[in-house]
């Protein structure tokens, strides 16, 4: 038997990234029992076993970007990264990404099919809190300092996208209050501005 690598130069090699695969019907059954039988102390949970994986992420990134001739994820022009980062998700089964800035610090990803979000939840709140770890990991090691994230939209929320915003923590923190004054993120990161 072959290794994935072995029989596609572009596949994820899953154990040599420290990764496993894992059906979105076992991750989406996981947060919906982690949900009932510990309420909303789950959110914390998810996150912080998110947070633990993304150094594994980041590696399998970093090999990713080897086999596909793109040196060191540290080499990718920042040109280069919203596609390089959308193709490794896409590649790694957590579905498909667009970066953007909602302003000059706060990055935008967003995805109409990321794998953690259940559609049939009818969820009041976003609810990609494993996600939400592992990009801050992921996008901290990528920034060479801390990072954090908050989802905005969710499709277990009946939204058409999961979004997430990440920058620095006072910044989400800056802009977390403003919501809670009632104002959209949109809102609360044009009061920002």
């Amino acid at each position: 038997m072959t290794s994935p690598s072995a029989s596609s130069p572009h596949a994820l090699d899953l154990p040599a990234s420290g990764m496993v695969a894992l059906t979105r019907d076992a991750l989406t059954s996981l947060r919906a029992s982690l949900f009932r039988e510990a309420g909303p102390g789950a959110a914390a949970w998810l996150q912080e076993a998110g947070y633990a994986g993304g150094g594994a992420l980041f590696d399998a990134f970093a090999r990713w970007c080897a086999v596909h001739g793109l040196g060191s994820p540290e080499q990718i022009p920042q040109s280069q990264f919203a596609l390089r980062a959308s193709e490794f998700f896409a590649d790694s089964g957590w579905g498909t990404v667009t970066l953007g800035a909602l302003h000059s610090g706060i990055l935008l990803l967003d995805s109409s099919d990321w794998a953690e979000a259940d559609p049939q939840s009818a969820m009041e709140f976003p609810g990609c809190h494993l996600t939400t770890g592992m990009l801050a990991d992921f996008l901290g090691r990528m920034a060479g300092s801390q990072v954090a994230v908050m989802e905005v939209e969710c499709r277990s929320m009946g939204a058409e996208r999961c979004r997430f915003l990440a920058g620095s923590g006072e910044t989400l923190q800056r802009l977390y209050d403003e919501m809670g004054s009632g104002r959209t993120y949109d809102e609360a990161a044009a009061a920002m501005a």
